[in-house]
């Protein structure tokens, strides 16, 4: 029986049923400027399919239980043999396998590939983030499989393949592979050149037998990763890049030891590993001594990555505020409507918008490729990294409150944002690393100095507080003195101008008015929800809510 005091009533309903990607105005927008107009139908038609997918309750569902059933480890089977296997519930392979399916490996051989992939990874990830660590793992694999045309031409095609397989047989017995990565080392961390992991030379030219160890193993049930080891060598060593497969050719396995899972804040769905390496087989992969520069195109891939991820859980929570916002009553009227609210939510997607306009940038000049798009994601890519998955902790905690304590219980699926929402800072380096990498670039590369402030021109004259914003950025980069201890100064400096020229050129005034007098004129709180009276809140609250347009 119902007691007569239970009624349920003022409570948002689910957010389910609907278009990931054509209820994101600030998504659609992007793919719609940068795509080839004779792909855009096609492209649309494939994002918006898998924006249904997205927003289903089926896909709900199986994040939901990825997360609450985590990995195991099974280190040997029942008689005493080493297996090293990691089971994951059914939902997990489910999310993976529809990411693959999708092409969401596969941007490297298409026309507008990486735009479509990025805009792809950011709607998927909405369903659940953490099977995006093998997804982006395998996508950034190909370009340093490349530094040796061979293995490029065994791997890229299972890589690229829209097949699921996850079996661990020989690599040649599967349509479809994944990769995984192992650089980082327990005395070293973001400093790979520390790492102590040895390879020796095997009979076979380019085979290599690893002793060592890596303390993030990314995806260990991947069917191959690439690592870094040193080769001793004219009385030093030389870190070299390598392909270590999990299975070999002849059907047997790898000495890959997975010593244990870590147990990470968030998440909960992925397997991050340590492992151990004893006479194991491996490959080089481009030349000894050249580990970094072959495997940093990986690291550029997986960097924006990164950023995609970040955006696409600042839209998931800035949906979810909205929506709840929309539908629920407080003082009188609804939430959405109360002028402070509106201002949360306002500033809120203002952040998750110049996050998506600056990403989808970045992809598209991947697939644009040539010498000064090369130039310009070097710089930016690092710098968007730094600062978008810097943001996004803040905008997953402030939307979380929107919904009061709704929000905070684990069935609304915000503590989940917030829980994954400082991971893609710390991957792939974290914001010192990303500073001083772009601190590396100003000393060293000027041409990819001049493409970034060449990309910032582009809206020069549009707006009086970008034009000062850049003066002062230019200032900055004039006087490189002692600079490490600003460095991350003078990155946030880039990376608000970089989002700052963008919304400018091609989003909405209300957008690029709000943003520009925020962000670049200074108009703005410690907070969220400090824009000024002026912007007009309705009209950016309206942009972000997740209804069909």
């Amino acid at each position: 029986m119902t007691a007569p005091t239970h009624t349920v009533t003022n409570q948002a309903p689910p957010l389910v049923g609907h278009d990931v990607y054509r209820t994101d105005r600030a998504l659609a927008e992007g793919v719609a400027r940068h795509a080839a107009p004779e792909r855009l139908a096609e492209i649309d038609g494939e994002l918006s399919d898998l924006g249904r997918a997205a927003g289903s309750a089926q896909a709900q569902r199986w994040g939901e239980e990825a997360n609450t059933y985590s990995p195991v480890l099974r280190t040997h089977d029942r008689y005493g043999n080493r297996i090293d296997e990691v089971d994951f519930h059914p939902s997990w392979h489910r999310l993976l396998g529809h990411a693959v399916t999708s092409g969401l490996t596969d941007a490297w051989s298409r026309p507008d590939g990486h735009l479509r992939r990025a805009a792809g990874f950011m709607v998927w990830t909405q369903a659940e983030a953490g099977h995006g660590c093998p997804v982006s793992m395998t996508h950034a694999a190909v370009p340093a499989l490349r530094a040796d045309p061979r293995l490029a031409a065994e791997w890229e095609p299972r890589l690229g393949a829209h097949v699921y397989d996850p079996r661990l047989v020989a690599p040649g017995q599967k349509p479809g592979a994944l990769f995984g990565m192992g650089m980082t080392e327990k005395q070293g961390g973001s400093d790979v050149r520390a790492n102590t992991t040895i390879a020796r030379p095997l009979a076979e030219d380019g085979t290599y037998a690893l002793t060592g160890h890596k303390w993030f193993c990314s995806a260990p049930m991947s069917d191959g990763f690439l690592v870094l080891a040193q080769v001793p060598a004219d009385g030093g060593q030389r870190l070299t890049c390598f392909l270590v497969p999990r299975v070999l050719a002849d059907g047997s396995r790898n000495a890959f030891a997975i010593q244990r899972l870590k147990d990470k804040l968030g998440n909960r769905s992925n397997a991050s590993s340590e492992v151990e390496f004893a006479g194991t087989w491996a490959r080089r992969v481009g030349e000894e001594g050249r580990g970094v520069a072959t495997i940093i195109e990986m690291v550029a891939a997986t960097r924006l990555d990164c950023a995609l991820g970040s955006a696409a859980l600042m839209r998931q929570a800035v949906a979810q505020a909205v929506h709840h916002a929309a539908y629920r009553s407080a003082f009188g009227g609804p939430l959405i409507d109360k002028p402070l609210m509106r201002n949360v939510l306002a500033d809120l997607a203002l952040e998750s918008e110049a996050a998506t306009t600056a990403v989808l940038r970045l992809a598209a000049a991947y697939d644009a490729d040539t010498p000064r798009e090369r130039a310009l994601r070097r710089l930016a890519v690092a710098v968007t990294k730094f600062w978008v998955t810097k943001r996004c902790p803040a905008v997953a905690v402030e939307a979380l409150e929107c919904l009061g304590g709704n929000g905070y219980v684990e069935e609304s699926g915000m503590p989940r944002i917030f829980r994954e929402s400082p991971l893609n800072s710390v991957w792939e380096g974290s914001g010192n690393v990303q500073a001083l990498d772009v601190l590396r670039v100003l000393g060293r590369e000027p041409q990819a100095v001049d493409a970034f402030l060449a990309e910032v021109g582009l809206a020069h004259g549009a707006d009086p507080r970008l034009d000062a914003a850049v003066k002062d950025l230019l200032t900055d980069l004039a006087d490189l003195e002692g600079v490490e201890t600003r460095a991350r100064r003078v990155v946030e400096r880039m990376a608000l101008v970089f989002q700052g020229s963008l919304l400018v050129r091609f989003a909405p005034a209300p957008v690029a008015d709000a943003f520009c007098a925020s962000r670049l004129g200074r108009d703005w709180g410690a907070t969220f929800g400090t824009l000024s009276a002026s912007a007009d809140l309705a009209a950016l609250v309206e942009r972000a809510r997740p209804v069909a347009v």
